[in-house]
């Protein structure tokens, strides 16, 4: 059997192999057999980690800048049922380099609006969403794979069309979808988990709540799949404080925890941190908050022109990243804060270059 690298011991040929940047992993999958399999093996990647050669990418779902001087929030602001096409943008935080990831094949007209984006594994998966054209609901599941450069379909999500539900996904490759509304307006209170590796659906047992409008994380530590805030049918328009958490192991959701979210506020903004604790950016507060026992710490005062934030992602190692404008329609910028021993370090400002300077929709962090 050949080396990995002729001429080279095989544990050296590996220390190479893993310390190549992501972006080549479609190439060396075509060099040979052996790197191929190198390059699928779960140990591959885990030897990345470990030799701090992986890298973290946070990645946007991002409207297209208008060609105007008009930000795109503004102009979707005034024009709703144009509004710009979407698109999946990739940014590596320590360096402040930003990519665009390939387009789906067959949506002319961007990304689905609203849809589930989270990270397992290798790969970035999109899940429902509306039509960007007709505003119709979609059940579609794209899969995009780092290591082929690719996209594929998924199986469709099933039961009735939804819309605004939680989505997070664990790292073994599950993604938890729950609650949102159907195209009746209902809240629902249903929820199901895709798995990446079998691509099949499974039903899961309902939440004690219809929860619409709610957000989805993931907690590794515990290995629960949170869902947190939301609204019934019969309370539109005001947003809950309690949560439910799945546990995984024991299939079964726990009791609705009180005040998980801070003064009733939407949790769009709420993020699950690389240390088991839960983030958010209260606009009341206008700062960056921890949970903490049954109340809530501000970690960070939030910088002016990004007050009113519309994503705020949180990595592995005590990164996040806050997303916003310092005003309805305004233009949006990007900070990052670093946490260091449960205590936040100066906001560093992200560079956004023009044609990644458009309103952010949703985002999720990956390692790869």
């Amino acid at each position: 059997m050949k080396n990995l690298i002729p001429g080279l011991p095989e544990e050296i040929g590996m220390e190479c192999l893993i310390r190549v940047p992501h972006d080549t992993f479609p190439l060396l999958r075509q060099v040979c057999r052996r790197w191929k399999k190198a390059v699928e093996s779960p140990l591959y990647h885990l030897l990345r980690r470990s030799a701090a050669s992986s890298r973290r990418l946070i990645i946007f779902s991002q409207a297209h800048p208008s060609p105007s001087n008009e930000s795109s929030a503004a102009a979707a602001q005034k024009h709703p049922c144009s509004l710009p096409p979407f698109r999946l943008a990739a940014l590596r935080p320590t360096t402040g380099e930003w990519a665009h990831l390939p387009p789906i094949p067959g949506l002319s007209r961007g990304l689905p609006l609203f849809s589930g984006l989270a990270s397992a594994g290798t790969n970035l998966i999109l899940v429902g969403g509306w039509d960007p054209d007709t505003w119709a609901p979609s059940s579609a599941v794209y899969i995009f794979s780092f290591l082929s450069g690719s996209w594929r379909r998924g199986c469709p999500m099933p039961g009735p069309s939804r819309s605004f539900f939680a989505c997070a996904a664990a790292p073994d490759g599950q993604v938890f979808v729950a609650g949102g509304h159907d195209e009746e307006k209902n809240a629902l209170r249903s929820a199901m988990v895709y798995d990446v590796g079998s691509d099949d659906w499974t039903v899961l047992p309902e939440m004690a709540a219809e929860r619409d409008e709610c957000t989805g994380l993931f907690d590794v530590n515990e290995n629960l799949f949170r869902v947190i805030g939301g609204y019934c049918t019969s309370m539109q328009g005001m947003f809950g404080e309690s949560a439910e958490a799945f546990d995984v192991g024991e299939r079964r959701w726990r009791e609705a925890e009180n005040a998980a979210v801070e003064d009733g506020e939407c949790a769009r903004t709420c993020a699950a941190g690389g240390d088991g604790r839960i983030y958010m950016y209260g606009r009341g507060r206008r700062s960056v908050v921890v949970k903490e026992g049954e109340g809530w710490r501000e970690v960070a005062g939030v910088p002016e022109n990004v007050r009113m934030a519309s994503q705020m992602v949180a990595c592995d190692r005590g990164l996040m990243i806050v997303v916003g404008s310092g005003s309805a329609g305004g233009s949006q910028a990007a900070y990052l804060l670093e946490m260091k021993q449960g205590e936040a370090a100066a906001w560093q400002r992200v560079e956004m270059p023009r044609e990644y300077s458009g309103y952010v929709q949703s985002g999720c962090c990956i390692e790869i």
